[in-house]
Parts: C-alpha cells; sequence; structure tokens
C-alpha cells in the first residue's frame, strides 16, 4: 500500500492464489483495503491462459514428481529457482515420500536460510544434504567463504557417495553441476524435471544443458506452475478492492485488462502520471 495526500495506490506484487500460501490470497480477498484509487495489477497470465481455466497447484506439482521420482531408477535432477521456495518445499515433500533425500547447493542453503523461517526448508535438516560441485568449491576458496561453508556443512555429502545409490536422492539442479555429474555412471537411468517458465527453455537460455541431456541420454520432463495469477483470481481480487482505476503492470496483454475490468487506465513504463 502506498498511500499519500489523500491517495492509496495498491500494488499486487505478483500473485499465487494456487501456491502453498494460498490463505495469504484468501485472507486479502475476504478483508481488503479499502478505498483504493489505483490497484497496479500484474497479468502474466492473459494471453496465456482462458479465462475460465486455472494453473495446477502447488500440491498437483508435489503429486506429479512424486510419481517421477518413484518411477526413475537412478538420480533425479530437478531444475528450478531457489528462490522459488514453494517449489523447494514440493520438491522436498515428494523426495521424502519417494524415499529420496534432497541434495542442494551452497548457494541453495543460502537462500532458504535467508527467508527466515523456521518451518522453510534447511541444510541442517536430516532429509537434506549439502553438495558442493567443483565450480562452487573454487568460488568458495577465491572468496575465502570458509566459516559460511562450514556453518552449512553438517549434512554436507560428496559425489561418491550419490554415486553408490543413486535413486536415493534428488538433486536440485543446476548447470554448474553438469561437469560433475558427468563422471557419474549410468546416467541415462536419471531423470531431467524441468520446473521452470518453458519460455527460457524455447529461447536457447539452456543450450548447453541440451547438449549435455543428449550427451547423456537423459529424458527431460516438464514439471511446473505459473508464479501468477490466473484471470480468474485476478478478477476476484478487482471484485474485492473495487479500485476506482486497475493499471496494467508485468504483462504482454495490457489491452486485455478491458476484457476482465471495465475500470482499466493504461500507462506505459517511464510515464509520470498523476494519481
Amino acid at each position: 500500500m502506498i498511500e499519500s495526500e489523500g491517495k492509496r495506490i495498491f500494488y499486487s506484487g505478483d500473485l499465487r492464489a494456487h501456491g502453498r500460501k494460498a490463505k495469504l490470497f484468501e485472507q486479502l480477498v475476504q478483508n481488503p483495503p479499502k478505498d483504493i484509487d489505483n490497484l497496479l495489477l500484474e497479468g502474466s497470465s492473459l494471453g496465456r491462459l482462458n479465462y475460465e481455466d486455472q494453473f495446477p497447484t502447488e500440491s498437483d506439482i508435489e503429486e506429479q514428481l512424486t510419481t517421477i521420482f518413484i518411477d526413475t531408477k537412478g538420480l533425479a535432477l530437478v531444475h528450478t529457482s531457489a528462490q522459488n521456495i514453494d517449489r523447494v518445499v514440493s520438491i522436498l515433500r515428494a523426495s521424502k515420500r519417494s524415499g529420496r533425500k534432497l541434495v542442494i547447493d551452497l548457494y541453495t542453503a543460502a537462500v532458504l536460510e535467508a527467508t527466515g523461517n523456521e518451518n522453510i526448508p534447511q541444510s541442517s535438516w536430516s532429509n537434506i544434504a549439502l553438495f558442493i560441485p567443483q565450480i562452487q568449491r573454487v568460488q568458495i576458496k577465491n572468496n575465502a567463504w570458509f566459516d559460511f561453508l562450514k556453518h552449512h556443512s553438517q549434512n554436507r555429502i560428496f559425489l561418491d557417495k550419490i554415486a553408490e545409490v543413486p535413486e536415493k536422492f534428488t538433486l536440485l539442479f543446476r548447470p554448474l553441476f553438469q561437469v560433475d555429474l558427468s563422471k557419474l555412471k549410468k546416467l541415462s537411468e536419471s531423470v531431467y524435471v524441468y520446473s521452470q517458465w518453458e519460455g527460457y527453455w524455447d529461447q536457447g537460455v539452456y543450450e548447453k544443458t541440451k547438449d549435455w541431456l543428449a550427451k547423456h541420454s537423459i529424458p527431460k520432463v516438464s514439471i511446473h506452475t505459473s508464479g501468477h495469477a490466473s484471470p480468474g483470481d485476478l478478477k476476484r481480487l478487482v471484485n474485492a478492492m473495487n479500485p476506482r482505476k486497475v493499471v496494467p503492470i508485468h504483462t504482454f496483454f495490457p489491452e486485455k485488462y478491458s476484457e476482465l475490468f471495465s475500470n482499466v487506465e493504461l500507462h506505459n513504463d517511464d510515464e509520470w502520471w498523476e494519481v
């Protein structure tokens, strides 16, 4: 909420009513702020999802991951952002349900600790292990991050241990792991789960990873749900807040807002305008 000189602006941020914190969205809808002059509303889903459709929930993602993990004879690699905390939780829950331990790197350990939430997975948890790939070991040495490494090394694991029973581990994959993982035998028994926006894949962001997967005959499976609200959930929020104006932000299709809302006011990036 931004409030000044008798005017009130509400910035939506990225909304996710289908995430693990759906209760927060419901609380916002049930107890919305009043007298909003401008609602700055994200609309990443517009143009990508039919107005009546909903994205899969994070619980749906957990179920899909669990099935894949159980059916995979080797190492399960899940490529997602460590900053997608809901997804990390889903991966951990699916790993536990399929008899696997989740393996993370030092960056992920730092992100999880930075949440300051004891209920969020941490490197000290017994069902989580820390693996430091060679590239990261060099970074640690060059930056003298030894105390930081020690802080997270309670459950440190090495590649030889993973190689003994790869079917017992899920790796939160990052491309920097590729050199180390190439030393493992029977990589073709692994599975690579891509759990990010498909646009990154289609636009060539991960070409080297594509080549690496092909070289080792590792199949790719896509399991993901959006980090943004569906059109229906956006409409629920606008109806609850009843702002005087809805201003599109974070969308490829601002012109589609008028198909959902009657009080849309378009503004360009870098444009100054008066509330």
